[in-house]
């Protein structure tokens, strides 16, 4: 199966207990698996496994929220020009970038009960699909497509339905 080129860096922080880089491989395979749009060679998306300090700042810088939070995707493409992009070998398109901040994924995998590895995959198959042009803010439709599709992506990688059973495949 064709899936995106990833590049992958990983602050110190989140430490060496998980394969960071080979969780994120899987994840994009599972992704591009359920959301063709994403499987694609010459797709590039960059990673970072940072912490709360650095993405509370692009937070701030880009969303002018004063916080961190567990997730940032920063798309370079409309949903319209993800789906026109060719199969055919060219180069590389920077579909855009993804951070991930430790403590705020680490205290929120503590409150769910869950694996922060598990967590961490939940919010990067969330990053991946807003990259392809998913939004769960612009309606709830919208949502219920996002999370269906989250579902079934974390469902092939072995990890429970993070919304409980209040969804239906679609």
């Amino acid at each position: 199966m064709t899936v995106p080129t990833l590049e992958i860096d990983i602050d110190p922080v989140w430490g060496e207990d998980v394969d960071w880089d080979a969780l994120s491989t899987r994840t994009a395979g599972a992704a591009a698996a359920e959301a063709p749009e994403l499987a694609r060679a010459n797709m590039l998306i960059s990673v970072v496994f940072s912490d709360d300090d650095d993405v509370h700042a692009l937070n701030r810088e880009w969303r002018d929220k004063d916080k961190p939070t567990n997730v940032l995707s920063f798309p370079m493409l409309s949903r319209e020009e993800v789906e026109a992009l060719s199969d055919q070998p060219a180069l590389p398109v920077m579909l855009g970038d993804i951070v991930l901040a430790k403590g705020v994924c680490a205290r929120e995998a503590e409150e769910k009960s869950v694996a922060l590895a598990n967590h961490a995959t939940h919010l990067l198959v969330h990053g991946l699909l807003h990259l392809a042009g998913y939004d769960h803010e612009t309606g709830d439709a919208d949502a219920e497509i996002m999370e269906a599709l989250e579902v079934r992506i974390l469902a092939r990688l072995g990890i429970a339905d993070p919304y409980g059973d209040r969804h239906q495949p679609v």
